[in-house]
């Protein structure tokens, strides 16, 4: 194992490498005051070990501030697994596991993109701290709907009725279209897998087109629950959607695209809230000992209805508004941490 610190925040990045099943990992702690870090686990193959550690470096960075926006006693995490053709993947999520163990509770794990639920079950043989739970999905969706009702009473919109187009057909992805199609939503979907877009297609009625027309789809919300930064500069301008709200993190690619959407009014649930069911849900169980963490999950809706009226109102992104009150209560959880440090008596 081994571990950089990195330079400028309190993130600590821990390097995870097996030889012998081909294990390349990295697993970036970035906030700890609110309580043990969450976050999931992500395999895909990258450019380099330079684009995996910005993005988990990012992912991380979200995490914290989704515990935080959701009132959880957690700070964030994420790690990503470099796939490549020679990886075994069950030893190597095996020896993830005990590596994660040897953490003491430091970080609580669970599912994301590109990882199975084979994976999971691998790491769980070595560790308690994952949360295998297929519920997870669902509860994204069920959060997500809070978000997208929050959308549609803004416009003085139902749900119902409402032309949404989902990205991404995977867990979330599907577990997202089947809430909307359930409440009367007409669903637009793709995926890269076109397997994957046909049975979701068949199983909600939604209209199925290619990857590349999505995000330019003539819908009324446009809800991408695949990988981050979708949208940049051209889909920011061009997208025909009046409400972006995902399941996934990092929506937006940067701040000129954050710009344009307030520029064109669009109506923008920051990801961090609309994608934070699944860290409620496991956290909340797992961590805070919540018998039915739905309270806070239903909560979410008013929470993006609160940032919405503050973002369209002032005319600034959803997501630094959002960010904002996410940082402001993990100042506050370090500043009673050090005030109470202090009062034991330890160096401060």
């Amino acid at each position: 194992m081994q571990l950089f610190e990195s330079v400028g925040d309190s993130a600590r990045v821990f390097v995870f490498a097996d030889p012998e099943s081909g294990l390349r990992a990295l697993l970036c702690v970035d906030e700890l005051s609110l309580g043990p870090a969450a976050g999931g686990i992500r395999t895909r193959a990258y450019p380099s070990e330079a684009d995996a550690l910005a993005d988990v470096r990012r992912l991380a960075r979200a995490m914290s501030h989704k515990c935080a926006i959701a009132g959880l006693d957690a700070g964030g995490c994420k790690t990503v697994v470099l796939d490549h053709p020679g990886l075994n993947r069950e030893r190597a999520f095996e020896v993830l596991g005990a590596r994660i163990e040897e953490l003491g509770g430091m970080v609580h794990c669970a599912g994301d993109l590109g990882t199975t639920a084979l994976d999971l079950a691998a790491v769980a043989r070595r560790t308690q701290y994952v949360h295998t739970s297929p519920s997870l999905a669902d509860a994204v969706a069920r959060g997500h709907l809070r978000c997208v009702e929050a959308c549609a009473a803004r416009r003085g919109v139902e749900v119902r009725g409402l032309r949404v187009a989902v990205q991404g057909c995977g867990a979330i992805g599907a577990a997202v279209a089947r809430t909307l199609a359930d409440v009367g939503a007409s669903l637009v979907v793709s995926d890269v897998d076109r397997g994957l877009a046909t049975e979701v297609a068949a199983a909600t009625g939604a209209e199925h087109v290619s990857p590349d027309a999505l995000l330019l789809a003539d819908v009324d919300l446009l809800a991408p629950c695949a990988v981050g930064g979708v949208i940049d500069l051209e889909v920011a301008a061009q997208m025909k959607a009046w409400a972006l709200c995902g399941g996934a993190n990092n929506l937006v690619c940067d701040e000129r695209a954050a710009d344009i959407l307030v520029a064109r009014g669009i109506v923008h649930v920051p990801d961090i809230v609309s994608s934070a069911g699944a860290v409620i849900e496991g956290i909340g169980r797992r961590v805070m000992g919540l018998e039915d963490p739905s309270g806070l999950i239903d909560a979410l809706g008013s929470t993006a209805a609160s940032i919405l009226e503050e973002a369209l109102g002032e005319r600034r992104p959803a997501d630094v508004v959002g960010v904002a009150r996410a940082r402001a209560r993990i100042r506050d959880a370090a500043a009673r941490d050090s005030r109470s440090t202090g009062a034991r008596g330890e160096p401060e």
